[in-house]
């Protein structure tokens, strides 16, 4: 068998006649059973053995069979920036304003005066509605502008640019409070110009962001630890040039864009080429243009376009455009993509960008002249291109600048400039290629193509194109004609070494097309062409430069990479099948890995030195030959790990390595040109397919050959650009059987040897030299006959069609030429067909081994018949059949075939499953008496249709299915009329039961009858369980029923019910188990959660020793001290102390995971590198820049505990949903939504699913085998009405007491122009609406609301509460932000006991009360006595006894009045909190907490809008009354005086020259403020004429301000401008700024220095001026740190600083102040004035009279001005009055001269 190549039978074993017999031990051989022996041939599953052997594309993987474009498809993005703030940017005494701008859309900051270190915290949304490319290309700009308003534009400081995708490509989408550096464009040699904090996300739909915890944020000041740039990139960036040359571009489209071109050649009837194009480039926001070259289609530039720009780039991608150049408009003919990262390698021994000179191929829309272009968005680079535009020579270079070199242009502006012409054979030497094809099926032809005669163009590059007129010479010299006018010279060239070629080659004319032919009908939706035996050929020969070395690499990676995912995707597949062993075949996948791995590199490294290699190549083959080396050594150190409990692990391992094979495969430097086939039908083209040159190229050597070379292939044809979007891109256009080859013209002899045999040739001429002339057509002389048997079993849940929602499918499976339909089921959801299709007499052409080995495709689609109209389409899928010769025996192992899942696609979206087996049975020469009969089940008679024999069938037994019924909820309206009597139907498997009829919905939506039970045979292998069907039907009138909605329930699985582990459930019940609880639970807590990550070696062990906690106490920059003054007086704590505590907790607990998940990582990594060499890429990169974050993280993690000191008892802060933590409270009340109607397509797939939920139906479902086993008829002695449904509480409805508590709201969408929004609370449930407009809080996106609301409700009616939130408007409607729906029903039944959340301490009184009617111990009598426990028995000594487990806790409790008595609360509450280890009942029990929820608003869905933090008790209203609610309403700001005394100053540098005395003064004042905008600034007087730079002030400054200590921030409320309605509540750092300034009477004041504190965390000023210095300011870490909030009065020496020219920071003066912290009652009782005021008026400074002494002198003065200063100054300018005087006397008497001497008086 000559052609078993490729992955047909990869392992070569014999040949593929005897596989059936290897098939065993071939399992074994590539099993890589590592010596254990061969399997027991039982234990091997047939998937499992075909798996192995035979490339069988019908397992659930898809098959490689793509049929619609996605990629230029707009999708909903919201790109979310906040600007937090700015540091360190250069400049003196600034206004900065940030401005942030993606693509067109810029939004600004407000501007803050007069700081370098300005504080914003703004928020802002763009909504972008484009294509995921356009999208991830658009730049990101952040800058600082200074000094913006309305008149002047302001001056850049500095900006930093990101595409959007790099912040995609991040984990979870987003940088968090990451510090992004500013650089000036205009100036590279410049350095950072400062920083800006910020935090950018990108949100697609249904991405769901995990946003940090918004809460007191610590200021991590460690900026260069955390700048804003992906993972990997150095964060010293240098500036560098990009060098892009662009040299020549081939084969542009003739263009006719303008119909002026067409009028102008009628008249002038000049025949110039009609295109003049230019080479645009796009890179990092910046865009570079080549000049035009008139009317030339074969366009020469030699230019260079140099980009400036920081490497590496954040920006991934540059885009290479030829465009048009047109009065009118520009059009762009052809686009192409640099992808960076493939042309650079950033590890140790990793290269530059390079790229070229090399030929880029362009695609895009078809080459036909139209006025208007349908697809011009393809040559955009939008979508896959369905044509060859042009080539493009092209070469790119980086060089790394030294930015301190002084000849370096400094801007970063684009340049041109020309280069030197490239040599012709730089890219390689020009090779004669050719492309063989041949057509053996054309089927499926859509019938809407009408029935003109249909035939195939195929064209490579511009050859075969009949457009291009093939055969004439083009200008060029019959370069790219592809005809016959250069052929001869190229032949006597290449003749000598074409043996087989033949010398008549040369009048070889390309065939591109198949002859026109009519088709014939297939059926109601499809044509065929009748092509029979004779099949039409095609053949061209191209001409291209020899590039096949790249394409060759590429096919050899894409070779291992193919057969790594196939093995992948068998293991998978055997995961889900349950079936065994799928470490053995995870073992050879790896071993295949390995092998492919070593045989690339031996084959990888020939040709070393052909002509037209690039920098590029050679590079990128060394790092492929390194990646894949090291690949192979980790494959062969993770297969001798795989194990069967590390199978999913390893998994993903190997997947990583699956990327990056695909990665490295990719090749960025182009060589021959894509293949494209259009199918025509009168001329038109309708529908194209596009086939990569390299899958068909041809080579000596097997492994590099493409995997379609010399292959029949299934081609499925679609239609092109945007009309392939949506419904119309469901259909398939055609379906083809093409046989393709390519290879150098003079390779090929065996160009026909993969087709399938036995066919004559036919050519197109006779004649002596037609033997080696391709040939135009085969003649097939061999012909098969099969039978084709498909058994149809339940096809799983394909969407659903009809306006009902049920759809009425029938199926048509497609073989060959024939086609056949399934019976149509009459409205069902999940069709079970159970039908045999029996295909008589298919005829299939060639030998029967290779048909055996690689049988065609069998193509399933399913449709929805309406009963008018066409059928609907709804799916489709492949498959391949298990062919049996006639000679081969009917049995094990292979037959009868196993049944399979097959995904069914609509369009890219999964549609459902088919369960079904094929098998191709031939037909042997006695006709059909051979074939094995067909056994079908007896008792059923079904006419004409065969049911499934029963080898295929699988074996069925008896099942119960029980289902409780509980009731609707939020049904919609159904044909305009509300639901009345619904009415519930489960069917299953034909069989089913009804729910008793709901009399009237309005008044109980609950059922009356709980449970209902029925029996039904199902399959014994659970995975083929047929779904589940629920439908809600609404009972009218007259005995009319409507159909509501439905839902099916696709796996059984989770409802079987399994008897309870036997030796589990009964532990020794004499033995007692003893809780340990220490006294201190919130430690314990502790513990746990860190312990969560037990497998990494971030277990911290709680013992922290005492020095240490000593140690880290002083360092704790904050909240430490502060607490223990607190922890004195237990009334200063609120709710919101516990609130904050509980956040940090769940920061480090976060922080802990990060870092045990970090060090379980690199502990893998550590593992797979130990064996191997260690890997020389990222990973030690990586570990580098990671360790030290890490290490800071465990020591983080060491000083937990000890911060715990603070007692303050915690809540849970759930980071999400709370049901999300519990399974969303479906323990035993299940939520099945209800859907109606069409799903959509895939655009609009959620949106649809959205609008498609008409209500829910809760309920449950057991099910279990009969007849029943004794300890589940034991379980169910209680009620047997009740199955399995035991102590479930009645459905009766019941009233109830909703407490909704809400914190706040966190990143709120924007509603409002200016970027801000007004929120309030909107609340529903049932039929209270309360709506909290009049406490809107004005523009804020973060809100605090801190409010509870009481609502009544009634369950079953009320069940759904809305939480929303809206902005508020003052003219309009208010318009929804967001909005979050909670299932309360379901919260109250669980069992998790979610009504009121369980605190960690009982106290019965202060910020911790108990909130529950019910104290602990009567919750905890009520839990045992519902789960039928023993207990609980209270024990003396604190102990209390529960089934079989000890708790041991305190007894004693406090009062308010501070006597202790007696109490068992204590305890009962510590069982509750550890309920979840009691056996049999034990869950965890909901402890106290706030959930977070996403807001969701239904015009954007699936895109968060914001998040609440929010909390739900509910109190039965048969129970107790509850307590009042919690108060946490917003904690006020305390009211606060700072009183800053200005001593004096201190060597302040001197900035005046003195006019008269020529000394250096400065008249020093200093300037202060602590709010934001300078708005309460002050200034001391004016000390003049300072000659040594002291200044004397005795001046007070007086600041009142509210602070929020908990939040560390000033709280002020102020008007945002003239026109706002209301005042805007601001949180700002509280920063007192102390400047000063040298005081000018005429012109504006000069800045000299300023010196920014923050008044939590401040260097303790000097005691005297001489040990003042800079260093206080530089290295805050030596020079300890004080709190005004706790040292209330400091006195001492700061310095002042300024940058220089060179932004170095320098000392501009000295100022001693004095600080004083007084609340507003102390500022009261003892106030003080401002500046030297009464009361306590301070003294008037003694400032030395030098100010005024030159008065006293003038005479000095004058001497030291004339004599001194400006001596020459003065002698220059006594001559030059002189010289003016002389002159202005000439010119006084020259005219009286002048008369005297004419008159000759």
């Amino acid at each position: 068998m000559k052609k078993s190549r490729g992955h047909k039978s990869d392992h070569g074993k014999g040949g593929g006649d005897e596989a059936a017999i290897l098939e065993t031990e071939d399992l074994d051989f590539t099993g890589g059973m590592g010596g254990k022996g061969v399997p027991d041939p039982d234990t091997i599953s047939l998937a499992s053995v075909t798996a192995v052997t035979t490339n069988v594309s019908n397992k659930r993987s898809k098959p490689d069979i793509k049929m619609e474009p996605s990629a230029g498809r707009p999708m909903d993005y919201q790109v979310s920036v906040t600007v937090i703030e700015a540091r360190q940017l250069v400049g003196l005494n600034m206004d900065p304003v940030v401005c942030v701008e993606i693509g067109d859309d810029k939004k600004y900051t407000q501007m803050k005066e007069s700081t370098n270190c300005p504080y914003y915290n703004e928020y802002f949304v763009f909504d972008f509605h484009v294509p995921p490319d356009v999208l991830f290309d658009k730049i990101l700009k952040v800058s600082v502008i200074h000094s913006k308003n309305l008149l002047r534009s302001g001056t850049l400081v500095g900006s930093f640019k990101l595409d959007v995708g790099t912040v995609y490509s991040q984990p979870e989408h987003q940088f968090f409070h990451k510090w992004a550096l500013l650089s000036d464009p205009d100036d590279i040699t410049a350095g950072c110009k400062g920083y800006v904090k910020c935090d950018i996300a990108v949100v697609g739909k249904g991405d769901n962001i995990k946003t940090p915890h918004k809460s007191t944020e610590t200021d991590e000041d460690d900026i260069e630890g955390n700048l804003l740039i992906p993972e990997g990139v150095p964060a010293e960036r240098q500036w560098a040039r990009y060098y892009v040359k662009v040299y020549k571009a081939e084969g542009l489209p003739k263009m006719n864009t303008s119909i002026m071109a067409n009028v102008k050649k009628a008249f002038i009837g000049e025949n110039k080429d009609l295109v003049d194009p230019y080479v645009q480039v796009l890179f990092a926001g910046q865009k570079g243009k080549t000049s035009i070259q008139k009317s030339s289609y074969e366009p020469i530039w030699n230019e260079q376009i140099i980009f400036t720009e920081m490497f590496p780039p954040l920006c991934k991608r540059m885009k290479v455009q030829i465009r048009d150049s047109d009065k009118v408009n520009d059009v762009a003919l052809g686009t192409h993509f640099i992808d960076l990262r493939k042309i650079a390698n950033d590890g140790d021994k990793g290269f530059l960008p390079t790229l070229g000179p090399a030929w880029v191929n362009m695609y895009g829309s078809t080459r036909s002249y139209t006025i208007m272009d349908e697809h011009q968005d393809l040559n955009e680079g939008l979508g896959e291109g369905v044509s060859f535009r042009a080539r493009l020579l092209i070469s790119l270079g980086v060089e790394i600048l030294d930015t301190s070199s002084p000849e370096i242009m400094s801007s970063t502006e684009v340049q041109v400039e020309g280069v030197p012409k490239i040599s012709e054979s730089a890219t390689g030497k020009v090779e004669e290629f050719f492309l063989f094809g041949a057509f053996l099926e054309a089927t499926m032809i859509d019938r809407k193509i009408g029935d003109k005669p249909i035939n195939f163009e195929v064209t490579i590059g511009n050859y075969g194109s009949e457009i291009d007129n093939v055969g004439k010479p083009s200008p060029s010299g019959g370069k790219k004609s592809g005809g016959d006018g250069d052929e001869e010279e190229s032949e006597l060239i290449h003749g000598s070494s074409d043996e087989e070629a033949g010398d008549d080659d040369n009048d070889l004319v390309s065939v591109s097309a198949t002859p026109p032919m009519k088709p014939v009908i297939t059926d109601r939706n499809y044509f065929h062409l009748p092509y029979f035996e004779r099949k039409p050929c095609i053949y061209i020969k191209s001409r291209w430069q020899d590039q096949r070395r790249r394409l060759y690499n590429a096919n050899i990676m894409d070779n291992i990479a193919d057969k790594l995912e196939e093995g992948l995707n068998d293991v998978q597949e055997i995961i889900k099948t349950e079936k065994t062993y799928p470490e053995r075949r995870l073992r050879g996948v790896l071993e295949d890995l390995s092998n492919g791995c070593s045989q690339f590199l031996t084959l990888a490294n020939k040709d070393q030195n052909q002509p037209g290699r690039t920098k590029l190549d050679k590079e990128r083959l060394k790092s492929c030959m390194r990646e894949l080396e090291s690949m192979g050594q980790q494959a062969k150190t993770i297969r001798t790990q795989v194990k069967k409990n590390t199978v999913r692990d390893k998994i993903k391992l190997v997947q990583n390595f699956l990327q990056k094979l695909r990665f490295l495969a990719d090749d960025p430097q182009h060589s021959v040109p894509d293949i494209y086939i259009w199918m025509m039908s009168n001329n038109k083209r309708i529908a194209y397919a596009r086939v990569p040159s390299k899958d068909i190229l041809y080579s000596g050597v097997e492994e590099e050959t493409g995997k379609d070379c010399g292959k029949v292939k299934t081609i499925f044809f679609k239609l092109p650009g945007k009309k392939g979007f949506g419904a119309a891109g469901w259909t398939v256009q055609a379906k083809t059987e093409i046989y393709l080859w390519l290879g150098l013209n003079r390779q090929r002899k065996d160009f026909l040897s993969g087709l399938p045999n036995g066919f004559e040739e036919n050519k197109m001429l006779k004649g002596p030299g037609s033997q080696s002339a391709p040939p135009i057509s085969l003649t097939y002389m061999m012909k098969q006959i099969f039978q084709l048997r498909g058994p149809f079993v339940p096809g799983s849940q394909p969407v659903a069609a009809d306006r009902s929602g049920l759809s009425d499918p029938f199926a048509r499976v497609f073989f060959s030429s024939h086609s056949q339909v399934t019976e149509v089921l009459n409205e069902t959801l999940c069709p079970t067909w159970d039908q045999l299709m029996v295909f008589d007499n298919v005829e299939l052409f060639g030998e029967v081994g290779e048909l055996r080995d690689d049988p065609p495709i069998i193509v399933i689609e399913i449709y929805d018949q309406d009963t008018v109209g066409k059928a609907e389409f709804m799916g489709r899928t492949f498959a391949k059949p298990i062919t049996k010769m006639a000679d081969e025996h009917y049995g094990p192992p292979r037959f009868p075939p196993q049944l399979e899942y097959y995904q069914i696609y609509r369009g890219n979206c999964a549609a459902g499953e088919l369960l079904a087996a094929f098998e191709l049975l031939q037909i042997g020469p006695n006709g059909k008496a051979d074939l094995p009969p067909i056994e079908g089940p007896t008792d059923i008679d079904r006419g004409p249709i065969l049911p499934v024999p029963l080898g295929i069938r699988p074996v069925l037994s008896k099942y119960r299915i029980e289902v409780l019924f509980w009731g609707l909820r939020d049904l919609k309206r159904v044909n305009l009329a509300a639901v009345d009597r619904p009415r519930v139907d489960i069917e299953c498997a034909g069989k089913g039961v009804q729910s008793s009829l709901i009399q009237n919905y309005k008044k109980n939506p609950n059922f009356s009858t709980l449970v209902k039970m029925f029996e039904v045979d199902l399959p014994e292998n659970e995975l083929l369980h047929p779904p589940l069907n629920i439908r809600v039907v609404d009972c009218r009138a007259f005995g009319r029923y409507t159909l509501v909605g439905n839902h099916a329930v696709t796996s059984l699985r989770k409802f079987i019910y399994r008897a309870a582990d036997k030796n589990g459930n009964d532990w020794n019940v004499h033995e007692e188990i003893i809780v340990n609880m220490e006294p201190e639970p919130t430690v314990k807590k502790m513990e746990t959660m860190v312990k969560l990550e037990s497998g990494s070696d971030a277990v911290v062990k709680i013992e922290v020793c005492e020095d240490e906690k000593g140690g880290k106490k002083k360092k704790r920059k904050k909240g430490g001290e502060e607490v223990e003054e607190e922890e004195l007086d237990e009334s200063m704590l609120d709710w919101w102390s516990k609130y904050f505590a509980s956040i940090e907790t769940l920061m480090e607990i976060l922080k802990a995971q990060e870092a045990a998940m970090a060090d379980a990582e690199e502990k893998e990594e550590h593992d797979n590198a130990a064996d191997g060499e260690i890997k020389p890429d990222e990973s030690t990169v990586k570990g580098k820049r990671g360790k030290a974050k890490k290490d800071k993280k465990k020591a983080g993690l060491g000083d937990m505990p000890e911060k715990k000191k603070k007692k303050i008892d915690e809540l849970k802060v759930y980071p999400k949903e709370l049901e999300n933590e519990f399974d969303y409270f479906e323990d035993w009340l299940h939520s099945f939504n209800l859907f109606r109607g069409k799903a959509g397509d895939d655009e609009d797939q959620n949106v649809a699913d959205e609008d498609r939920i008409i209500g829910k139906f809760k309920g449950s479902l057991c099910m279990y085998k009969v007849p029943v086993a004794d300890e589940i008829q034991r379980e169910m002695g209680f009620d047997s009405n009740m199955g399995m449904f035991q102590n479930i509480p009645t459905n009766d409805p019941i009233n109830i007491l909703v407490r909704v508590y809400i914190i706040r709201a966190t990143d709120l969408h924007p509603a409002d122009i200016n970027g801000k929004a007004d929120p309030y609370i909107a609340i529903k449930l049932g039929k209270s609406d309360i709506k909290d407009k009049e406490n809107y809080i004005s523009k804020q996106l973060n809100p605090i609301f801190g409010k509870s609301f009481d609502i009544e409700a009634t369950f079953p009616m009320d069940s759904t509460l809305t939480v929303s939130i809206y902005d508020w408007d003052l003219v309009g409607t208010d318009d929804l932000i967001g909005e979050t729906k909670l299932d309360l029903e379901n919260r109250y039944y669980t069992k998790h006991r979610a009504t009121c959340g369980i605190p960690s301490k009982y106290s019965i009184h202060g910020y911790n009360v108990w909130r529950d009617p019910l104290k602990p111990t009567q919750v905890l009598a009520k839990l045992c006595k519902d789960g039928k426990l023993d207990g609980p028995h209270y024990g003396p000594g604190g102990r209390v006894k529960v089934a079989n487990h000890v708790f041991f806790g305190p007894t004693e409790i406090e009062d308010e009045n501070g006597l202790k008595k007696q109490t068992d609360e204590h305890l009962a509450l510590t069982v509750l909190n550890h309920w979840e280890d009691i056996p049999r009942v034990g869950c965890k029990l909901i402890p106290e907490h706030v959930e977070t929820r996403p807001l969701l608003n239904p015009d954007k869905p699936g895109i968060e809008q914001g998040r609440i933090e929010m909390w739900v008790d509910m109190f039965p209203k048969d129970m107790p009354a509850p307590g009042p609610a919690i108060d946490i309403s917003p904690r006020k700001p305390k009211k606060f005086e700072l009183r800053v005394i200005i001593w004096s100053t201190d060597e302040v540098i001197l900035e005046d020259d003195d006019i008269f005395t020529g000394e250096k003064s400065s008249d020093i004042f200093v300037r202060g403020w602590l709010k934001g905008q300078q708005e309460d600034k002050q200034d001391t007087d004016v000390h003049y004429h300072s000659l040594t730079g002291e200044g004397l002030f005795n001046w007070r400054f007086i600041y009142p301000f509210d602070y929020l200590q908990a939040e560390e921030k000033i709280v002020l409320s102020k008007k945002e401008s003239m026109f706002a309605w209301d005042e805007t509540e601001y949180k700002i750092p509280a920063r007192l700024n102390l400047q000063v300034w040298d005081a000018d009477h005429f012109s504006a004041d000069d800045f000299l220095g300023a010196i920014e504190l923050d008044l939590n965390r401040f260097p303790r000023g000097a005691k005297t001026a001489k040990q003042c210095s800079i260093n206080m300011i530089l290295n805050e870490q030596d020079v300890p740190m004080v709190s005004i909030f706790k040292q209330r009065r400091i006195k001492g020496w700061w310095p002042f600083l300024a940058r220089d020219e060179n932004d170095e920071l320098e000392l501009t003066g000295k100022v001693e102040a004095e600080l004083q912290l007084v609340t507003a009652e102390e500022a009261e009782k003892s106030p003080v004035g401002e500046g030297r005021n009464e009361p306590e008026p301070l003294e008037k400074p003694n400032r030395p009279d030098t100010a005024f002494l030159w008065f006293l002198m003038p005479f000095k003065a004058i001497k030291n001005l004339v004599c001194n200063q400006y001596f020459w100054l003065t002698i220059k300018l006594v001559v030059a009055l002189l010289l003016v005087l002389i002159l202005g006397l000439f010119i006084y008497s020259m005219p009286g001269y002048m008369v005297k001497k004419l008159l000759g008086a």
